[in-house]
Formats: structure tokens, sequence, C-alpha cells
């Protein structure tokens, strides 16, 4: 009879663990092919709107590199600023990496990002928690407010922008029927009701069942969390974290403008009368794109792509050379973050073997979460 019970607990346990390996399964299935089918879908429609030659002609002779590699240079000292940043929030958690790990931490990011959308924000957790032997969820709280402080900027741009060229933005929301439908979303009271009423549901559930199991392991990780998100609040540097904020999204921006003089179809609206020395278009594709990184793809490609055409197009850019434009500069980028990713690399490998997790342990917490 023992024997009996032994083997029932034996092949239930087999059975959990298949249904566990299965549902990791599932989750990476939707995490990173979903990203794969959306950024193929949007480059197909992308890539029927050009003409190759025209495409080819434009990379050969159309481009003023100069301006290509001054925006590249502006791109790696957003990542520095980022790093710089999110030092300050690690401080406050009495975690010290050095700059350079940190820096590499956030290169590393965005070229994991290329292969596997979103994968690099938990990999940079993983190498910093594991190098500095520090909880991973605390590490992983001071990203989410990170990338909260990054969501609010993208708020607030969108409202400046909203103010300086409404008409604009108005166009792009009401050409692509998810935008409208966001703000109808938004501006429905029963959307806040609900919201209120899923907030009152978690805290009553949460609150009946603390002591159990389950309910108290969550609670443990969403109490480190916190320490991680509130590490901002009680950090000391606040101005500093601010103006890191602003040194980071003004970064984003201006490598953008510059690269608007890389190309005769961007560099006229430089000196056209109404467009503010350009100033204005750029910040009306920056805000679409910003917005259009939001699309789970595989290093905005696609979505920002084609956040950045619709937006030249609103001021009479031709829809070829601006797709041609926006191809030239996420090409650009992408070759820097490659090289980047090479440097981490490099970097990682002349540490400790055990200073840094597997890709494929990333991978594993990544479905977990």
């Amino acid at each position: 009879m023992g024997n009996s019970d032994s083997q029932n607990n034996g092949a239930s346990t087999v059975l959990s663990a298949d249904e566990g390996k299965k549902k990791s399964l599932v989750g990476l299935l939707l995490r990173y092919l979903v990203p794969l089918a959306i950024t193929v879908l949007l480059v197909w429609y992308m890539f029927t709107k050009i003409n190759f030659s025209e495409l080819w002609q434009t990379i050969r002779h159309g481009v003023d590199y100069r301006w290509i590699l001054l925006a590249m240079g502006i791109s790696v000292l957003s990542h520095i600023f980022r790093a710089l940043r999110w030092r300050l929030q690690l401080v406050s958690l009495e975690i010290k990496p050095p700059l350079l790990a940190l820096c590499c931490s956030i290169f590393g990011t965005y070229a994991l990002n290329l292969v596997f959308p979103r994968l690099g924000e938990v990999w940079r957790c993983s190498y910093i928690a594991q190098r500095q032997k520090a909880p991973f969820t605390k590490v992983l709280g001071s990203m989410v407010a990170d990338r909260l402080s990054d969501t609010l900027m993208v708020l607030m741009l969108l409202l400046f922008t909203l103010v300086v060229a409404h008409d604009k933005i108005m166009a792009f929301l009401n050409k692509y029927p998810v935008g409208q439908g966001l703000l109808d979303m938004l501006s429905s009271p029963w959307f806040w009701i609900a919201v209120v009423g899923c907030l009152v549901l978690v805290v009553v559930v949460f609150r009946a069942f603390r002591e159990k199991g389950p309910v108290k392991k969550i609670l443990h990780m969403l109490t480190d969390l916190w320490h991680g998100f509130a590490s901002v609040g009680r950090m000391k540097g606040k101005w500093m974290f601010l103006i890191y904020t602003f040194a980071i999204w003004g970064c984003y921006f201006f490598q953008l403008y510059v690269a608007f003089y890389a190309f005769e179809c961007t560099r006229v609206l430089c000196f056209e009368s109404g467009t503010v020395a350009g100033l204005l278009p750029c910040l009306v594709a920056f805000v679409l794109s910003s917005i259009g990184m939001a699309v789970p793809s595989n290093g905005g490609l696609g979505p920002w792509n084609m956040a950045i055409v619709f937006g030249l197009m609103l001021y009479n850019v031709p829809e070829a050379p601006a797709t041609s434009m926006s191809i030239v500069v996420w090409s650009a980028q992408t070759v820097m973050l490659i090289a980047l990713g090479i440097f981490t690399a490099i970097y990682i490998a002349g540490g400790k073997k055990d200073s840094h997790p597997s890709l494929r342990q990333d991978i594993e917490k990544t479905a977990s979460l």
C-alpha cells in the first residue's frame, strides 16, 4: 500500500513538473513568437511600400553618414546617462556595482532585446543581482521605477506635443483604430469603475488569504519590488535623478533630430518656415515613435519605423523616402547595439564565471514573470 502511495505521489510530481514545463513553454512562445510575428508582419507591410532600387540609391548616395555617426554617439551617451540614473537607485538600496558594469548591463539589455523582446530588462537585473549578491526582486523593483519614469516622460512629451501639434497627433490617432479605441476607453467611466473594482477585489483576496503559502510568497515578492520601486522617493540625489531623466530623453530626441540632417527629405524640414528649424516635425515623429516602441517587436523594428514614417508624412514627406530614412537610422542603431553587445560579452567574459547568469536562466525567469 505504501509503495502504491509513493508511486502515485511520484507520478503526480512528474505530472506537475511536466505541466510546469508546458506552461513555461507556452509563456515563452507567447513572449517571443508573438513579437516576432508582429515584426515580420509590419516589416512585410513596410517593404510593400518602398522601391528597393530607390532605397539602395538612398543608402549609397543619399545619406550624409557623418550625421548618422553623430546620432550613434548621442545614443551611446543616453545609455551612459541611464546607467548613472540607475546607480542612484541601487546605491539607495545598498547595492553598489561599478559604473562600467552598469553601463554594460544597459548595453546588453538593448542588444538582447533585438533578439528576445523584454528579456534584456530581466537579464540586466539578474546580472547585477548576482554580481553584487543582492536580492533579485529588489533590483527588479528599481528597474520598474526606472521604466515608470520613462513612461511618465512619454506621457509628458505626448501632452506637450498635443499642445504644440494637436492636429498632427489627432490625425495619427484617428488613422489607427487602436489609438482611437484607447482614447475612447480612457474617457469611459466604466473603464475606471472596472479598474477600481479589480483593485478592491485583489486587496480583499490578499487580506483574506495572506497566510496561505502562494499568497504569502507573492506578498513577499511584492514587498521586495516595492522597496526597489520606492528607492526613488527616499534616495539621495533626487534632483540628479530628474536631471539624468531629462538627459536620457534629450539624447533620444537629438539623436533623431541630428539624423534629420543626414537625409534630403528631412533636411528640408529644418529650413522650412513654420517647422521651427525642424524641431516640431522631429518632436511629432519622436513622440509617435516612442509610443510605437510599446508594441512588442524585435528591437522596435516595424512599429518604430511606421511611426516615424507616418510622423514625417504629416509634414508632406513622401512615404518612400521617409521609409528609407527610418530603415537607415534603425539599421545604424542596430549595428551600434550589436557592437555594444559584443563589448559587453567581452567585459563579462573577463570577470568571474559565476558573476553573471546564463541566458537559459534568464529565459526561464522571464517565462515565470
